[in-house]
């Protein structure tokens, strides 16, 4: 695991510590590919440079999200962003990590991609990746 990430699970309180800890672990063996780093001061993995999946500490709990979740015509990922394409689970016990629908959703996320990396360059268009 990136050091980065590891400290940020480091940070958590116990409970979130191992829902962060089972994330970053299944992410990593299952996006063998990616680059995992901390960006905009959480977890985050990427594809060719572009953003596919990653997690933070809010309020209502750990938020997995996906970039482009919302093409992934999954019901679970019901936390939808209004601006982009990326859809959303907030965990609050590890228990709720279905590891089943985790790798699911993994192996989706290199199928649908949205060209986030060239965002600014586009002024805010996105165009959806082959």
């Amino acid at each position: 695991m990136n050091q980065a990430i590891e400290t940020y699970n480091q940070t958590q309180n116990s409970a979130d510590q191992e829902i962060c800890n089972q994330l970053a672990t299944i992410i990593a063996s299952e996006l063998t590919e990616s680059e995992g780093k901390i960006w905009h001061g959480h977890p985050v993995w990427f594809l060719e440079n572009n953003p596919v999946v990653g997690y933070s500490k809010q309020k209502k709990g750990i938020r997995l999200m996906f970039w482009s979740g919302q093409d992934f015509d999954e019901e679970i990922l019901s936390v939808r962003g209004e601006k982009f394409k990326d859809a959303s689970v907030f965990y609050t016990h590890v228990s709720e990590v279905n590891t089943t629908d985790l790798r699911r959703w993994l192996k989706k996320s290199r199928e649908f991609q949205w060209d986030y990396k060239n965002i600014v360059k586009r002024k805010g268009a996105l165009e959806r990746l082959a």
